[in-house]
């Protein structure tokens, strides 16, 4: 089983900055694609950005340029700096990723979602 634990929500104005950060823990072998999804208020989740193993890097539309994922597969993390935001930004953000685990082969594991909220 892999469990993963998001943290570094919380309260900013408008053009502020947030820094969310993820720790996988338990029988990890080896981890593949990870990212963070978004979901506000009476809206479906979305993809915020993705990072794959080798370090490619895709984006929503609607962050480019504000928001940069990174891991650091040695710590078993994975980040999300968000700048410039805006009160659309305004979410539950959860992490995800895909883990093979010993005796469970390949899945993919979500957090329990951290709030996000962008006063204008």
């Amino acid at each position: 089983q892999v469990h993963l634990v998001e943290s570094g929500g919380g309260l900013v104005q408008a053009g502020g900055s947030l820094r969310l950060s993820c720790a996988a823990s338990g029988e990890i072998d080896r981890s593949d694609d990870m990212a963070w999804h978004r979901q506000a208020p009476g809206k479906q989740r979305e993809l915020v950005a993705q990072i794959s193993r080798s370090g490619i890097t895709r984006y929503a539309d609607s962050v480019k340029g504000r928001f940069t994922i990174a891991r650091d597969d040695a710590k078993r993390t994975v980040s999300l700096q968000m700048d410039s935001l805006k009160p659309e930004d305004t979410a539950v953000y959860y992490c995800a990723g895909v883990f093979r685990s010993s005796g469970a082969g390949w899945a993919n594991y979500w957090g329990q979602g951290t709030q996000v909220t962008v006063s204008s």
